[in-house]
């Protein structure tokens, strides 16, 4: 099933059952979508990868290391050079690379899917679900 297949119940005849029945087939739909699928993998991998999580580790302490000066915007440039280094090498990793390239795939599909919604319903989603919903 699709996204775009998962029935929507009229606002009418619509109980808490027909929304969680509705809210599951749209979970379900979602969940075998080619771009969660990627999604999931991609997140597998970068779990797994030990220099990405190294890289990640270790930007994570110098970042906390340095959060007041970073809150006064009065890093040292030696500690900002190492800054933007650890950041260059974390995003240059594939297995980075790859799960961000998924994030925006399966963020896009799901916008298009509040929009569906949205039409559907006859009410904008995104706006009713609040900021960070969507």
């Amino acid at each position: 099933m699709t996204i775009s297949a998962v029935p929507v119940p009229t606002a009418e005849a619509t109980t808490g059952e027909d929304v969680r029945a509705a809210a599951r087939a749209f979970a379900q739909a979602l969940g075998e979508t080619p771009e969660f699928r990627a999604y999931e993998e991609t997140a597998d991998r970068l779990r797994n990868d030990e220099v990405a999580q190294q890289i990640m580790a270790d930007l994570t302490a110098k970042q906390q290391a340095l959060q007041m000066l970073l809150r006064l915007n009065a890093v040292p440039v030696e500690e900002q050079a190492e800054l933007t280094g650890l950041r260059e090498a974390f995003y240059s990793q594939p297995a980075v690379a790859a799960h961000l390239k998924a994030q925006d795939e399966l963020t896009a599909l799901c916008q298009a899917g509040a929009d569906l919604l949205s039409q559907r319903i006859g009410l904008s989603f995104a706006a009713a679900c609040g900021p960070g919903c969507c």
